[in-house]
């Protein structure tokens, strides 16, 4: 079972999980924690691979495909007994968030969808190619700083890069390059996504500097009626890092409102 830290509100009903993305782990959230478990019970889950979830490896850890990792989550909720949650997730996270309502919905009360990912465009479609072809030669560490800078380029979005290269540090070159695969595959499931609405309320957050990825939500968020969005100023991918309180307070009123 993946490694997990709950906390528990003495008054409060209302599950909040969150999910991190690619080369993180439960740690990014360091900024929400206090504020959330002040109002909810908290779930932090480190996805295989990352954090604590790391070893051992065993053989149901070999197969990596986003129902598999979604199914990692389930199992974990199954076994606390939360019949229920809001999802809170970020970057590569959202993708895991929505492929479980998708097959799950009841276990979703609403997605928190941070940095969110639902299109690659073509600077990043080059990327994945790129690195698909390189990525048994270069260090993964030299690969994901690279990323790294082209996705979180400013230098207010520095906090971000270091934070995530630190996490990265901590995933081993075979890990890296299952979880790199594993993206590389996934525009069919994002093109899905993109056009069907769950119906689950939902909230994108993003920066108003994620130049890769807030084009996409936002004609995303015009066309699916469950949607909103909530664009953050002065602020790129990693929008609980750079902007926390911002983020905070967002995602808490609108949790209070579902």
């Amino acid at each position: 079972m993946l490694h997990f830290s709950k906390h528990i509100h003495p008054k409060s009903e209302e599950w909040v999980t969150f999910v991190h993305g690619a080369g993180g782990s439960s740690a990014i959230w360091y900024q929400q924690l206090k504020e959330f478990k002040r109002e909810f019970n908290v779930l932090l889950i480190d996805l295989r691979g990352h954090g604590k979830s790391k070893l051992p490896l065993n053989e149901k850890f070999k197969c990596y495909s986003f129902d598999n990792i979604g199914d990692d989550i389930i199992e974990v909720l199954d076994f606390l007994k939360i019949e229920s949650t809001h999802f809170i997730g970020i970057s590569l996270g959202t993708i895991i968030i929505r492929e479980i309502t998708e097959r799950y919905p009841e276990r979703t009360k609403s997605m928190i969808m941070a940095g969110a990912v639902m299109k690659i465009n073509t600077k990043g479609q080059i990327l994945m190619r790129l690195g698909s072809l390189t990525k048994s030669i270069i260090p993964y560490l030299v690969m994901y700083r690279f990323l790294a800078w082209v996705i979180m380029p400013r230098k207010n979005h520095k906090e971000s890069r270091i934070l995530f290269i630190n996490e990265a540090k901590r995933l081993y070159q075979k890990e890296f390059i299952r979880w790199f695969t594993l993206v590389s595959q996934v525009n069919t499931l994002l093109k899905l996504f993109r056009i069907k609405d769950t119906g689950k309320p939902t909230l994108y957050i993003m920066g108003k500097e994620d130049h890769m990825f807030l084009p996409s939500i936002s004609k995303l968020v015009a066309s699916h009626l469950s949607s909103r969005l909530v664009i953050v100023p002065n602020c790129g991918h990693v929008v609980n890092v750079e902007q926390p309180e911002y983020f905070n307070r967002s995602v808490i009123e609108f949790i209070r409102q579902v």
